[in-house]
């Protein structure tokens, strides 16, 4: 009798472990999405995600249904195709119909970088192994608006951390420098908490109006948040929301920010973010997805609907 009772407990802890290593049939690598300044593209119908994780390059992961995520087998840019052979990070991932390619914007040794390639999944390569700009920056972001012209918002070192932008040239590699305005500073209580830093732009439009998501704080901080600005032009001047911060501390994450929305299959606005490791540890940072609307004709909301990103095989 004894022996049958152990049979049956082997047997049930035997399911238990299965089940924990199983998801949608698929075997289940991490409970997290272990990339930070984070990025989603969709495209034909499948999402792809890009962000700051490895030493020399990028991985992408891509997913059907934003909960499970495979990682690509290859890196989707490495360092010998790149400017640059260390601090990879923000990778942010846009499709050009006219050209049919993916530009990645990046950052790589502090500079500003872009890379091409004919999949989403990469290989990315620069066919010039040089900077955007001579000067150092991080953080770029790119917006295209309805009358076809393209902005770079990025990250210069001028009073901190300062966002700027400029309009891009043609060929979506250089800026045209008479261009470049100063956009977002960090002067509010909620910003300076540790650091003078605003960082981690993003733009989307809608009914005229241009809205700017940028994060603010040191990124080691518990308190990096999400908050937005808003403006008639993709250049400026931008009037802070005094809702802010929209995004700071959710449920146990903590280090919430540098993010970026997207529309999912269904049209609605998502945000991807990343969080500290824990309330003790800061790197390796994760990230998660969470509700985001725009309302009326000046409100940002973030939050609900949180999802926790697992990574399976």
């Amino acid at each position: 009798m004894k022996t049958n009772v152990l049979k049956k407990m082997l047997l049930m802890l035997l399911c238990v472990v299965s089940a924990s290593v199983t998801a949608f049939g698929k075997e289940l690598v991490s409970n997290v999405l272990p990339i930070a300044d984070p990025y989603i593209l969709f495209y034909n119908d499948t999402y792809y995600a890009y962000g700051t994780s490895r030493a020399d390059g990028f991985d992408v992961y891509s997913s059907k249904d934003l909960k499970s995520w495979e990682r690509s087998p290859s890196p989707a840019l490495s360092k010998e195709d790149s400017y640059g052979d260390k601090w990879f990070w923000a990778p942010e991932v846009y499709y050009v119909a006219k050209d049919k390619k993916f530009y990645m914007y990046y950052s790589v040794e502090e500079h500003v970088c872009v890379a091409t390639s004919d999949s989403p999944l990469g290989p990315f390569v620069q066919d010039e192994k040089k900077p955007i700009r001579e000067e150092k920056g991080i953080d770029t972001s790119v917006f295209f608006d309805e009358d076809g012209k393209a902005y770079l918002y990025f990250v210069r070192f001028t009073n901190g951390n300062v966002i700027w932008c400029a309009e891009l040239k043609d060929n979506l590699k250089e800026i045209e420098e008479e261009t470049l305005t100063q956009c977002i500073e960090a002067a509010e209580p909620w910003e300076m908490v540790f650091g003078k830093v605003a960082e981690g732009p993003s733009i989307v439009k809608r009914d005229g109006l241009y809205y700017m998501l940028y994060s603010a704080n040191d990124f080691r901080s518990q308190d990096y948040a999400v908050g937005y600005a808003t403006s008639d032009s993709p250049l400026g001047p931008w009037k802070k929301s005094g809702k802010n911060p929209l995004l700071h501390k959710v449920e146990e994450l903590v280090g919430t920010g540098h993010g970026a929305p997207f529309l999912d299959k269904a049209g609605r606005y998502r945000y991807i973010f990343h969080a500290h490791k824990s309330r003790t540890e800061v790197n390796q940072r994760n990230s998660y997805i969470i509700d985001m609307s725009l309302t009326g004709k000046d409100r940002v909301l973030i939050g609900g609907g949180l999802i926790r990103p697992e990574v399976v095989k």
